[in-house]
């Protein structure tokens, strides 16, 4: 048991080390940000999407951008499509793969982002939503972990973090980045909260 955990461990390790190395990806990762910030100077909105685990992913970027994720500062304009009762109404009278898009046809705005999650860049619950993104002019980032899916074709920002065969390395991965994301976020608008880490 105890060479399985090593090799987990391992395995986690060197996926973030092949990310690290991953100069486009890098600087997708920053042309991203540089979106959710300039989204966010203009008065827009992020929301967020994805299924399963990703759902969970989606979750979490938003909760900490309308909490707290390490200072306190001011709460940022951040949602998780994620309400069960929408997304069983929807499910129910259209289809599982429309949860997501009907939400952004009610709320979504030019000038939003959505931040797409999906570890195979093919969900099709993701890439309609992508989809209506883009005909309200809407920014789109998408986080996967496979190059040249659908979902590539329908994004402003793709972020590919390749991380092996399954899906859970993956979304360590994009667990990384989105806590990135909501630094740099942080350290645009609330430079303060990070002074004592530069000295």
């Amino acid at each position: 048991m105890l060479n399985d955990i090593k090799n987990s461990l391992n395995e986690a390790h060197n996926a973030l080390v092949a990310l690290l190395a991953n100069e486009q990806a890098l600087q997708s990762i920053q042309a991203a940000a540089d979106q959710l910030i300039a989204s966010l100077t203009e008065g827009g909105r992020i929301f967020s999407c994805g299924n399963g685990g990703s759902m969970c992913d989606a979750m979490h970027f938003a909760e900490e951008l309308t909490g707290r994720y390490r200072d306190d500062r001011p709460a940022c304009a951040a949602t998780a499509i994620s309400d069960a009762s929408h997304m069983s109404c929807v499910a129910n009278d259209y289809g599982y793969e429309y949860v997501f898009s009907r939400y952004l046809q009610a709320h979504g705005r030019r000038g939003d982002v959505l931040l797409a999650i999906s570890t195979s860049g093919k969900s099709p619950s993701i890439i309609n939503a992508a989809e209506v993104a883009q005909q309200l002019g809407m920014t789109v980032i998408a986080l996967s972990g496979r190059l040249h899916e659908p979902l590539q074709q329908l994004s402003d920002v793709y972020i590919c973090t390749p991380a092996g065969q399954y899906a859970d390395r993956v979304q360590e991965l994009h667990i990384k980045v989105l806590h990135i994301f909501i630094e740099l976020i942080e350290r645009h608008f609330h430079p303060e909260n990070y002074q004592h880490q530069e000295t």
